[in-house]
């Protein structure tokens, strides 16, 4: 489990994370959240030991990453998939970090083979593409078969094919049992992958909870409805307790009752329905309400759009 208990980093005058405590359980995947700036970036680096807390601490299994023997047999992770000299080989570069963590050289051709870089094993990485370098940042992070997996942004510069190969493959990790923390602001994927969300803005914890929850506690659940008897069952509608607008098109947009409740409404006085179909706002837009006022940087048009 990844702990964090009143994390705090402050750069000078900045506090870039701010009395953070949370706990990333086994067996999830859990997105973390939060607008550019929110800290998410400085909150991973703190947990790996790259930046020393201000105050507080983080814990990988009950002890500082610092203090782990072979880290990456307890923690894989990719923050930063050029962070690698660009002269080695795929293959050398996972050599020698196997090396200095006690893994097997066998385990490097099995990490490339999990991460479809066979063929490139044999390349310098300095001619890697975007989406090349992040393959081989995860297998870098698979090596030593670690409990605990850290992705910052780990689908920039995939390709469509790539794109489902990680989802597939973090989904898959938590499955067994591993705890996997995942940075990232593709909020479309993170409503196919997540179980659990933490979010944060300007340092500071804003939401712990799981994906349906959070849904259902930041988006609004309505009914879209087409009828050629709009009026009659409108009035009929707020009779029963709905709230109605209307919509694009004519559309009744019905809020405070469920698609079958307004099926029996209409059904009761013989009103034919063209359209019947459950609304939720999505996850993007659930993030965007929430994090509005944490935004660093937000445009007049997205303002207006949230």
């Amino acid at each position: 489990m990844i702990e964090t208990t009143h994390l705090t980093k402050r750069y000078g005058p900045t506090t870039a994370v701010d009395d953070l405590t949370f706990e990333v359980r086994p067996g999830l995947v859990t997105g973390f959240l939060g607008p550019n700036g929110a800290g998410k970036s400085t909150t991973m680096r703190l947990i790996l030991g790259l930046d020393a807390p201000t105050s507080g601490s983080a814990r990988v299994g009950g002890r500082r990453y610092t203090d782990l023997p072979a880290p990456m047999r307890h923690v894989g992770a990719l923050l930063d998939a050029r962070a690698v000299y660009g002269g080695r080989t795929a293959y050398q570069h996972l050599l020698c970090l196997a090396r200095s963590n006690g893994i097997p050289r066998s385990r490097v051709s099995e990490v490339l083979g999990l991460a479809g870089l066979e063929a490139a094993a044999d390349r310098q990485v300095g001619g890697f593409s975007l989406g090349m370098s992040q393959r081989l940042g995860i297998a870098a992070a698979l090596l030593g078969d670690p409990a605990v997996l850290m992705f910052d942004e780990p689908v920039n510069g995939l390709d469509p094919e790539g794109i489902v190969w990680i989802r597939s493959l973090i989904r898959d990790l938590a499955a067994e049992g591993r705890t996997v923390l995942v940075s990232s602001h593709l909020m479309s994927e993170m409503a196919l992958t997540a179980d659990h969300l933490i979010i944060i803005g300007r340092g500071r914890l804003i939401a712990d909870t799981g994906v349906d929850a959070f849904l259902r506690a930041h988006t609004e659940q309505s009914v879209l409805v087409r009828t050629e008897r709009g009026a009659e069952l409108a009035a009929l509608l707020v009779e029963a307790g709905a709230s109605v607008r209307t919509g694009t098109e004519g559309a009744l947009v019905v809020s405070g009752m469920d698609s079958a409740a307004v099926g029996l409404v209409a059904a009761g006085r013989s009103i034919p329905l063209i359209e019947l179909t459950p609304q939720r706002t999505s996850l993007e837009e659930a993030f965007m309400s929430l994090t509005r006022d944490s935004a660093e940087f937000s445009s007049a048009r997205t303002e207006e759009l949230v």
